[in-house]
């Protein structure tokens, strides 16, 4: 996980970071799951990260990939579920995430996945808090799909550290 933290907070840094924030705060590690929160306009946000476990399939050289739950309370919105696949995703596809037996699905656009809705982002956050493991598939354009399983021991607990932090609940 030591590993993981450097590349985690350099990586999200980048990609969740306008221009007018500040580096995150890492809120603590959680087994498999980090947490961090900043400050976008003067504003918090908190959001919970981890890499899979095992990936399997998709294209032969893929980027990093993440499972994140991000607050932005200033905008009313909390527990906002998305997947980076490390690969553009096939154009007007989904991506499946299984929890529990669970099927939620995801809508594309890049190399990202999202919750279709605020209702289907709070069910999901539920079974990942309560679940073992999350495995997600998704395709790209050309090629076989891809297959990233996330072990969810520790992101109960790193959900709790960003609701604290952002004061969500």
């Amino acid at each position: 996980m030591r590993r993981l933290r450097p590349l985690l907070t350099g990586l999200l840094t980048l990609a969740a970071l306008p221009a007018a924030a500040q580096a995150p705060k890492e809120l603590g590690s959680f087994e498999k799951w980090s947490a961090f929160s900043y400050q976008e306009q003067g504003k918090p946000v908190c959001y919970l990260a981890a890499q899979p476990t095992e990936s399997k399939g998709g294209p032969p050289k893929r980027g990093d990939i993440f499972l994140m739950v991000t607050h932005r309370p200033a905008q009313k919105a909390a527990d906002v579920v998305s997947f980076v696949a490390g690969y553009d995703l096939k154009p007007a596809s989904e991506a499946e995430a299984t929890v529990g037996g669970q099927v939620y699905k995801l809508f594309t656009k890049g190399d990202r996945a999202w919750a279709a809705d605020e209702k289907t982002d709070k069910a999901l956050v539920q079974a990942l808090v309560k679940g073992a493991t999350l495995v997600v598939k998704a395709a790209p354009p050309r090629g076989p799909e891809s297959t990233d399983s996330f072990a969810l021991a520790g992101f109960g607990k790193a959900h709790q550290a960003i609701d604290q932090a952002c004061s969500v609940r």
